[in-house]
């Protein structure tokens, strides 16, 4: 029996598959250039750091 990664690959070089990657690609890239996704993840990011901003000195050690 084969396994589950070998049917994926096998399934990602068929002609349906590397259509279904390629507009899986497509639609990625349309929304990481989207302002409204790209002022979320800032938003994200900066509840994540906390406010630091990120451009001051790392921790002392």
């Amino acid at each position: 029996m084969a396994s589950l990664f070998s049917k994926v690959a096998q399934f990602a070089g068929s002609p349906k598959g590397k259509e279904m990657i390629r507009q899986a690609t497509d639609k990625a890239q349309r929304v990481a250039k989207d302002p409204k996704t790209r002022a979320k993840i800032d938003e994200v990011r900066r509840r994540v750091q906390g406010g630091r901003g990120g451009n001051g000195p790392g921790p002392v050690r």
